[in-house]
């Protein structure tokens, strides 16, 4: 067979590769990179830069707001995960503030919280799922007035970092409850009081 000019040019560029080693490889056994192993971050609460807050409607008219000042308990977060987020939060009855003495004293007796007999309420999440970026609804018991009641609740991861002064972790959810299914009843019947409560939890963990 007669061998034409481009014919043998391209035998020439073929024998090259070869023998530079670009041609292709036989490469039995070919396996899939591990996947990286996720750090699970464990906090402490920052009480100093975290915020709980509660909204009500008040004689039918405006939306009242009051928070407490004390929030307690440890966040565990681990990123990448779909599940791996978990709540366990204390917060001191005592610790109300309306900016008004003499309602704090109401919203600590039995109409209300009876801080006397239910010192605190509390939040144990018993599972996670992640719905999107940064995003998670969590499940857990939420124990108020001597009632507990397991809840689902959005939470927004707002930030984590570390910035010289240890990582820290933020976390928010806003959710409403029917303070009447906890047995605070008082105003509701009359409509002095809304039922419906708005709570807004803002936390930032410093690691352990």
């Amino acid at each position: 067979m007669k061998t034409t000019p481009l014919i043998a040019s391209l035998l020439l560029v073929t024998g090259l590769g070869v023998s530079l080693g670009f041609a292709p490889q036989n490469t039995p056994g070919a396996t899939t990179a591990a996947p990286q192993p996720t750090t699970t971050h464990s906090y402490e609460i920052d009480s100093v830069h975290s915020t709980a807050l509660f909204r009500v409607h008040h004689l039918g008219a405006g939306r009242f707001y009051g928070r407490f000042n004390t929030l307690d308990g440890t966040i565990e977060h681990t990123p990448g995960s779909e599940r791996g987020l978990a709540f366990d939060v204390t917060i001191p009855i005592e610790s109300v503030d309306t900016n008004n003495a003499s309602l704090d004293g109401h919203l600590k007796s039995p109409d209300f919280f009876n801080a006397r007999e239910f010192e605190a309420m509390t939040f144990k999440s018993t599972s996670a799922r992640r719905t999107a970026e940064d995003r998670y609804d969590v499940t857990g018991d939420l124990s108020i007035h001597g009632v507990t009641k397991t809840i689902t609740v959005p939470v927004e991861l707002t930030g984590s970092a570390d910035l010289g002064r240890g990582r820290r972790g933020g976390f928010e959810t806003h959710f409403t409850i029917k303070r009447s299914e906890y047995g605070m009843t008082y105003g509701v019947s009359n409509g002095m009081l809304g039922d419906e409560t708005l709570i807004i939890v803002s936390m930032e963990g410093k690691a352990k």
